[in-house]
């Protein structure tokens, strides 16, 4: 847990990370997110009136969402507490709340920063919703995940929720250039940076990230106690570690490269798709996010063409939460290239959309008397389920009826592919309902 005046003290200790110490102390010194901050942002008309509702900050590392949380608490007046999600538990947040109750009989505000507030569990989020709900606390929430999956809709529903943009090149080039005139220690350095757009680039929109490399890069080229300080490519490869492929776990990239992964997975293309899947782990990306994914993909985009193959996806996940990484990237592979190869069918999704439309246009969805259930006698004796006909007393295991509601048009919403499984399934679809399903031979 820290203060705000943690960061004050920060901006004037050369032992302090050269990204503390280029915090902005005014919200005017903020590089980027203008959408939040412009004079018509709304954070910025919370801003000028001083008065904040709790707030959820989404968006990738690096972007100023805990520097944002401090430059409010400090305008606006509040108290600020910093909670991390992964150290603090209940009895942490219960005692913080406490104290703000305390502060609050005294006229004071309280503001408490989460940081990663997806990683709370339930019980951690809901021990907040009273003093979020009566305003003892003014929450600030920080995550890199979508909350709408991560936060519980109890706490979601009281908060603001704002994303932060990763910085452009532009904004990144500035954040590097004020570090390099302003900090109290670079700016006495003759600093001559000769790849400044490598530098730029590796960052990938992330500021901690372009400020501890130059940070680095100049403890490695600095040559005794000289203000010559030379930055060659290789100075900041080596600062940075290694060129890493530009993705963040929450923006663009992102979601442009899990489309290419599931595209070339739809393509039939096992070695794209692997390709695809070695950028999102190597760049970190959460193993049990890409699990989950396939699972979908299994059904949305293999469906009855190979039933193994959702049996499979689910397998993999509960293998990949069970091993972890990195031998975790076995199974995904495994998974990856059996659905890849895999027959396709969409017919499993297109039917339940279909379904859905027809329920949400009004469709009368009354069951039918003899298809309900009849547990007690007085439900006998008001005739539910008379008529009904036990398929399995029947040949085939079937007997002609209407199991749709009365004056309800029979729709084939199911229409299986002519692949893997599902040929055979359309076959006996089309034995059992040649008025349905004789039609789909005029149409191959």
């Amino acid at each position: 847990m820290s203060t705000l005046f943690d960061s004050d003290s920060a901006a004037t200790d050369i032992r302090t990370p050269l990204a503390d110490r280029m915090r902005p102390r005014r919200l005017e010194d903020v590089i980027g997110q203008t959408h939040l901050l412009g004079p018509d942002g709304p954070i910025r008309l919370f801003y000028d009136r001083r008065e904040f509702p709790s707030i959820l900050l989404w968006g990738p590392p690096g972007v100023g969402k805990t520097t944002l949380a401090q430059l409010i608490a400090r305008e606006a007046g509040y108290h600020f507490t910093r909670l991390s999600a992964i150290e603090a538990g209940v009895k942490e947040v219960r005692e913080l709340i406490a104290q703000a109750q305390f502060r609050q009989q005294q006229g004071r505000k309280s503001l408490m920063f989460i940081d990663e507030i997806h990683r709370f569990n339930k019980n951690q989020q809901d021990a907040l919703l009273h003093a979020v709900e009566t305003g003892v606390i003014t929450l600030f929430g920080a995550t890199t995940e979508n909350p709408s999956f991560e936060v519980n809709a109890a706490l979601l529903s009281r908060c603001q929720v704002y994303r932060l943009q990763s910085l452009t090149d532009e904004e990144l080039g500035q954040v590097i250039d004020r570090a390099l005139t302003a900090d109290g220690v670079l700016k006495d350095l003759d600093i001559h940076l000769e790849d400044r757009d490598l530098l730029i680039s590796l960052s990938a929109g992330d500021a901690r990230t372009a400020l501890n490399a130059l940070e680095l890069a100049v403890s490695f080229a600095r040559k005794g106690s000289g203000r010559q300080v030379q930055i060659t490519r290789s100075i900041l490869e080596k600062a940075l570690q290694q060129k890493t492929a530009q993705y963040d776990k929450s923006g663009e990239n992102h979601y442009d490269t899990i489309s290419a992964f599931i595209k070339s997975m739809r393509g039939s293309d096992p070695d794209a798709a692997l390709f695809w899947l070695a950028k999102m782990l190597d760049a970190g990306e959460d193993p049990r996010f890409i699990a989950r994914r396939m699972v979908i993909f299994a059904s949305e985009d293999v469906g009855n063409a190979d039933p193994f193959a959702l049996s499979l996806a689910v397998t993999g996940f509960q293998a990949v939460e069970l091993i972890g990484m990195p031998e975790g990237r076995i199974n995904l592979a495994q998974v990856v290239t059996y659905l890849a190869c895999c027959p396709k069918s969409n017919a499993s999704y297109v039917a339940i959309e279909e379904a859905l439309s027809e329920i949400r246009s009004g469709a009368n969805a009354t069951v039918p008397i003899f298809l309900r259930n009849a547990p007690t006698r007085l439900m006998k004796q008001e005739g539910y389920g008379d008529g009904y006909q036990y398929p399995h007393s029947f040949d085939n295991q079937f007997v002609r009826a209407n199991y749709f509601p009365e004056k309800v048009p029979v729709k084939s919403f199911y229409r299986p592919g002519s692949h893997g499984k599902e040929k055979l399934f359309r076959e006996r679809l089309e034995f059992f309902w040649p008025e349905r399903y004789q039609s789909l031979k005029k149409k191959d």
